[in-house]
């Protein structure tokens, strides 16, 4: 075996792993804590947790029912976008679902319990119900919970090389005919899904907390797939590029491209750095322009994914 698909086969055996952890958090977060809250976060498992409520079957059986049709329709109509991992991913969450809400059921993790007691008939103290019982729901926490578990889950799923699928593929779907952007047709089909929990349970609360979900989310996710370091892209327009190039090169160990351009208005020749830095380099270089050359024209961008070399690598696939 040559060395590379000795490092190809490890990449292949972290992404099961991933894709492997990822699916199994994404199921604690449906079954633990978003459906006792009766929250509906998008996609197919948020609509299978309000098919739950009110007709009750496992939300594992409900969302294979939708997801194993949006996968062969989405193949048919989009063509084979749906790789491998995808498919594992979906049966993986399935498994997790069915396993967590046949043995822990639907109970809340996070809850304030009996918050009050009483005295009985026998002077004993026992705990006032709540709402039929003793569940004092921490909505506020519960959705801070939620959400950073969710991001988790799908941030691994996604570096794992697989796709959400599920609602998403009706987003695709519509986009292909539609031709509205995806990104705008992807918070459509979940906001359908998300006001689905104040149709079924007339509470306001649940959307709104649902979309909280959904903002965690997505900021974790974010963070799993790209990585806490922040970079700028930075565009300097210049008369005199040397003393830029040089602290970039020698203050700050990076590199750059000196791009030549002309000026719209009059048809001068000018320099443009173009730089990509973290945001410390970043900060220090636009203190250092003032000194260098106070008359530059700087435009300053931040930059969600950096590859080639200094950065991350080139991904092979």
């Amino acid at each position: 075996m040559t060395i590379d698909s000795k490092t190809k086969l490890k990449q292949e055996i972290l992404a099961y792993i991933l894709l492997t952890v990822g699916s199994i958090l994404f199921a604690v977060g449906d079954v633990m804590f978003v459906n006792p809250y009766l929250m509906a976060p998008g996609g197919t498992y948020g609509l299978s947790n309000v098919l739950n409520t009110i007709w009750p079957w496992k939300i594992s059986l409900y969302a294979i029912c939708m997801d194993v049709p949006l996968l062969l329709i989405g193949t048919w109509i989009l063509g084979p976008k749906f790789g491998v991992k995808t498919i594992v991913s979906t049966a993986l969450i399935f498994v997790a679902t069915f396993v967590l809400e046949s043995t822990w059921g639907y109970n809340p993790v996070l809850h304030d319990g009996a918050i009050a007691t009483v005295a009985d008939a026998s002077g004993s103290m026992v705990p006032i119900p709540h709402d039929g019982g003793w569940f004092q729901p921490d909505y506020f926490l519960n959705t801070v919970v939620a959400g950073l578990i969710y991001g988790i889950a799908i941030g691994l799923i996604f570096r794992s090389g697989a796709t959400s699928g599920g609602s998403d593929i009706i987003s695709m779907i519509l986009h292909k005919y539609t031709k509205i952007s995806l990104g705008t047709l992807v918070m459509i089909v979940d906001g359908i899904i998300t006001l689905s929990t104040l149709i079924a349970f007339g509470d306001i609360r649940l959307p709104i907390y649902s979309v909280l979900i959904i903002f965690i989310e997505g900021k974790v996710i974010n963070l799993v797939v790209d990585g806490m370091k922040s970079y700028r892209t930075m565009f300097i327009i210049t008369d005199n590029p040397e003393p830029i190039r040089d602290y970039i090169i020698n203050e700050l160990k990076r590199g750059g491209t000196c791009i030549t351009g002309s000026g719209l208005y009059k048809g001068n020749e000018r320099k443009m750095v173009y730089v990509t830095l973290d945001r410390g380099d970043m900060v220090k270089l636009r203190s250092a322009l003032y000194t260098i050359d106070p008359k530059a024209f700087v435009n300053i961008m931040e930059s969600s994914e950096i590859l080639g070399t200094g950065f991350r690598a080139l991904p092979r696939e």
